[in-house]
């Protein structure tokens, strides 16, 4: 038996996490939400872990409100980098193998091309910058760990791209929706399959990327969506080219 810590449980890959968990006989998982373990406060981590072993870490706590990183910085990197760092830490100290989930908006979205992990990073607002600190803690403080980076999540779980169009959709509301931006929209339910599969392997090292692999707009995966779910006749979408949000965001944030 493995024992696996999941932290930031109450997020929507977490939940996506709880989910599957039970298929998975010969993992042990212990879920945290950020009120019962809080990665920004060492202390607390150090307990917690004097309390159990643990052989891995899916570290899902995260401060992912672009908008507002914008404004704050500070609390976005007091968790994407600052409590990444206590995670690594006591890791290591407690030989616990991390599995970190990072994000496409390390980078700058200049390149034509999809980015690949030897791509330069180079974020362009606060919540990238905050998450690749995060990352660099984490290759500075261990040898062996795991950081994924993925793109666009969606699931059933909270509010995210997704479930806001449906929302507003059957509400009857009319969209606007940008298809300045180009990415790759991940089902978290696909990318908590992945990371449980990577526990029962051996080569979980460095620094991977993980989609769909489908590549589109804002307003394409809006449009898919409406599709899926037979509204396509019972709202009005509309394609805006100056969309205008307070961070900056990559035009191309597409993963290979």
């Amino acid at each position: 038996m493995k024992n696996v810590l999941v932290t930031g449980a109450n997020g929507q890959l977490g939940q996506c996490l709880q989910k599957i968990a039970p298929n998975y006989k010969e993992l042990t998982f212990v879920f945290k939400n950020s009120k019962d373990l809080d990665i920004t406060n060492k202390n607390q981590m150090n307990s917690f872990f004097a309390e159990d072993d643990f052989d891995y870490c899916i570290n899902c706590a995260a401060y992912t409100n672009v908008e507002q990183a914008e404004k704050t910085p500070d609390i976005a990197y007091e968790v994407n980098a600052e409590g990444v760092k206590n995670l690594a830490l006591v890791c290591i100290e407690n030989d616990t193998f991390l599995i970190h989930i990072s994000t496409d908006y390390v980078f700058d979205g200049e390149k034509k091309e999809p980015y690949t992990v030897n791509d330069i990073p180079n974020p362009i607002n606060e919540y990238g910058k905050s998450k690749l600190l995060g990352e660099k803690y984490i290759e500075e403080i261990m040898e062996d760990y795991l950081i994924i980076r993925t793109s666009w999540l969606y699931s059933e779980f909270g509010k995210n791209f997704y479930t806001t169009i449906l929302e507003k959709a059957k509400a009857g509301e009319n969209l606007l929706v940008t298809d300045e931006q180009i990415g790759c929209p991940t089902n978290a339910n696909n990318l908590a399959l992945h990371i449980v599969e990577k526990l029962t392997q051996n080569n979980n090292f460095g620094i991977e990327h993980f989609t769909d692999g489908y590549s589109c707009t804002w307003f394409d995966f809006a449009k898919k969506i409406l599709l899926e779910n037979n509204l396509t006749d019972k709202v009005q979408l509309e394609k805006v080219k100056n969309y205008r949000t307070f961070a900056r965001r990559p035009k191309n944030s597409v993963l290979n």
